[in-house]
């Protein structure tokens, strides 16, 4: 496995970063809410939920997000989007399946645990976001090593 340093943009990845920092901030001072995706969606599917409009919005607007910077990253390099489909339907639903109960064994994703709980300095998120790490490098390792593809 190999950098792709040739479509490295620093400028660009720190200006998300940025950002992304930005309306964890707004949601937190605003809102009083810490802007992790899991907890957002657990609280949407609750049925004592009571934030339900507040949550789908958020939600819709992550979604709106995505599906606007795919059509401005296409007219930008003349390329359209689309996802590599070098996995089939089932082994990205039990990566989906496993992802959302790690979740909830976590307390939380590495949106609500990365910028979130790190940036409040919490200790359990920084235990939660270097598992997280180290999992996602073992599973690079494994997957490469012994099933012989690329993640």
């Amino acid at each position: 496995m190999s950098l792709d340093l040739e479509n490295f943009e620093p400028l660009r990845a720190a200006l998300g970063g940025a950002l992304i920092g930005l309306s964890a901030s707004w949601l937190l001072f605003a809102h009083g809410r810490i802007a992790g995706i899991s907890g957002i969606l657990a609280g949407l599917v609750e049925p004592r939920s009571t934030s339900r409009a507040e949550r789908t919005w958020f939600l819709l607007g992550l979604l709106l997000v995505g599906l606007v910077g795919a059509q401005v990253f296409a007219a930008q390099f003349g390329a359209e989007f689309a996802p590599s489909g070098r996995r089939s339907l089932g082994a990205l639903l039990v990566a989906g399946l496993l992802v959302g109960y790690g979740t909830r064994l976590g307390n939380g994703c590495t949106s609500g645990h990365g910028v979130c709980g790190l940036s409040r300095f919490s200790q359990r998120s920084l235990v939660a976001v270097v598992t997280f790490m180290l999992t996602a490098g073992l599973t690079v390792f494994v997957i490469g090593r012994f099933f012989g593809g690329s993640v």
